[in-house]
């Protein structure tokens, strides 16, 4: 039976608050509304005011409220509405939550997770539509998830409430209504540590993550038409950042390709290269390549947006351009 991204976040934060009642939910249009994408829808009903609770307009405050709670030993889920809004909170998260285990020596741990939604194509303009998780990847402290597929929408929430420390997961708004056949016995303990290979490969190494995956395994189903056989690294673990699944890809095809709906300027992607020029770079045959987003804040005009987004056909080209078939 298909199962939707959307559904698979729901059912893991149903889960999480039927087995603990620790862990509540809270943040803007999460009760009543059921969810900025209906993410929550029922929960209110199920679960009461107490534990779904609707959060005032100011990201600031009720994170801050969230990291008090998480510090009194509650395990809260904070949403925050997209993740352009976020950043009305992030001396909550970085200096805050980010920094208390560190300063307390140790004494003090926050187990909170933030979500938030990121990413364009929906046409909603500069304000609703980057994508920053680069700049909370940046950040000690805190583990950064970004699920590109049901299954990791589904299980990695448990493992993040079992986190003594912030996390910070990442949904990419595109990705709510895709559907997958999630497996009979979905593993609680999904791994928050390391990226996985979803394509097996020879030609080309290319990674992606969040809403970058669907399009990268769509570009390398076109290029093994072409005879490009290329290895798909879903990277899924922002921070700390698996530097030793995609060195050993490289190690085997030789030529590395990153897809980043960031910017390209002080983007992960170029953190990703950083790594394998340190550590590979004879393992290279041709250089690193990046499609990245177009450095304007995002249009709204349908196709302009679309051109200032990654798509499947720059994918593909970058990977032609890199294997020398142009």
């Amino acid at each position: 039976m298909k199962t939707s991204y959307r559904e698979a976040v729901r059912e893991a934060l149903r889960e999480a608050m039927r087995a603990d009642s620790r862990v509540f939910l809270m943040g803007e249009d999460v009760g009543r509304y059921g969810g900025s994408y209906a993410v929550s829808k029922g929960f209110l009903e199920e679960f009461g005011p107490d534990r779904v609770r609707d959060a005032p307009l100011s990201e600031l405050g009720f994170v801050g409220a969230g990291i008090g709670a998480a510090l009194g030993g509650m395990r809260p889920v904070v949403e925050i509405m997209t993740v352009n809004f976020s950043l009305l909170a992030l001396d909550q998260i970085v200096n805050t939550a980010a920094t208390l285990r560190h300063m307390s020596g140790g004494q003090f741990s926050v187990p909170i997770v933030i979500r938030m939604a990121t990413g364009a194509g929906r046409q909603l303009a500069a304000q609703h539509s980057h994508s920053l998780e680069g700049w909370y990847a940046h950040i000690p402290g805190i583990r950064v998830l970004a699920p590109g597929t049901v299954a990791d929408a589904r299980a990695m929430l448990k493992p993040a409430l079992d986190d003594p420390d912030p996390v910070v997961i990442f949904e990419h708004a595109q990705l709510y209504n895709i559907e997958e056949d999630l497996p009979e016995e979905l593993d609680s303990q999904c791994d928050i540590d390391h990226a996985v290979v979803r394509r097996a490969g020879s030609s080309l190494t290319l990674v992606a993550w969040s809403g970058g995956l669907p399009k990268a395994m769509e570009a390398a189903a076109a290029l093994a038409g072409e005879g490009i056989d290329a290895e798909v690294i879903d990277l899924r673990v922002l921070r700390p950042l698996d530097s030793d699944t995609i060195i050993a890809s490289v190690r085997k095809t030789h030529r590395l390709l990153v897809v980043d709906e960031e910017w390209r300027s002080g983007s992960l992607s170029a953190e990703i290269v950083a790594r394998v020029a340190e550590q590979a770079f004879y393992e290279l045959d041709a250089p690193a390549l990046r499609v990245c987003g177009a450095e304007v804040p995002i249009p709204y005009a349908r196709q302009m947006e679309q051109a200032a987004l990654p798509q499947v056909a720059d994918i593909v080209a970058a990977a032609r351009q890199l294997t020398g078939r142009q």
